[in-house]
């Protein structure tokens, strides 16, 4: 009899959050990160300057736009983005890295960078748009965030009716009208979502083994 077959592998998926600033993605990809430690996170390049809660090189990498510029006309960006006045781009490297070594790969990303990606690696992608309950609720939680001028906030409430527009383009839609609701929702769509990419050959690869290895114990029976 055959010994026991590996478990399936696959190859990474991208996981991809969006939505309006302040509807939720960036906490929701926080509470995912803290709880689930095979999540590889993609740490965009941003022109913009760092808040005071953020560290460089874990919620973004903070460059000047000569860099930006550079590494945009390398060809080094997946995707990049003018958003609120500042520029952001993923680098493309290490995403590519942890797919292959069948790591799931979270971006916190705007619709522009989203769409961007679906043009270079559609097959790969899950994505999912964040809505708020309320304006109402997204501009109290903007001014709860208390992290940007009054200026900035309305800019910020102007550019959500552009984005928000763009929720049809994404795989699943998620209403944050509860913090832990919506998370639990979340983690399920990635479950699912891991489940449909398992690898089919090595699926077929395990079930060839079990047959054969059922063929060997009922006709010694």
């Amino acid at each position: 009899m055959s010994s026991t077959a590996s478990v399936p592998q696959r190859r990474g998926l991208l996981l991809i959050v969006s939505s309006p600033s302040g509807a939720g993605k960036t906490t929701l990809t926080r509470l995912l990160l803290a709880e689930d430690k095979s999540m590889h996170l993609s740490i965009s390049v941003t022109t913009r300057p760092r808040r005071g809660s953020e560290i460089d090189g874990v919620h973004y990498r903070f460059i000047d736009a000569g860099t930006f510029e550079t590494m945009r006309e390398r060809g080094e960006l997946l995707e990049s983005a003018k958003v609120h006045g500042n520029y952001y781009g993923t680098p493309a490297g290490p995403v590519e890295e942890a797919l292959a070594a069948g790591r799931d790969v979270l971006f916190d990303i705007d619709w522009q960078g989203t769409m961007q990606i679906y043009n270079k690696m559609r097959p790969d992608i899950v994505s999912v748009f964040v809505l708020p309950p309320s304006v109402a609720e997204l501009k109290a939680r903007l001014e709860r965030r208390a992290e940007d001028s009054a200026e900035i906030i309305l800019q910020r409430l102007q550019n959500a009716r552009v984005e928000i527009s763009h929720w049809t383009k994404y795989d699943y839609v998620l209403v944050n009208t509860d913090l832990q609701t919506t998370y639990a929702k979340l983690k399920e769509i990635l479950d699912v979502e891991r489940m449909k990419r398992q690898d089919k050959s090595q699926v077929g690869q395990l079930v060839d083994t079990l047959k054969a290895d059922l063929d060997a114990l009922t006709r010694g029976r």
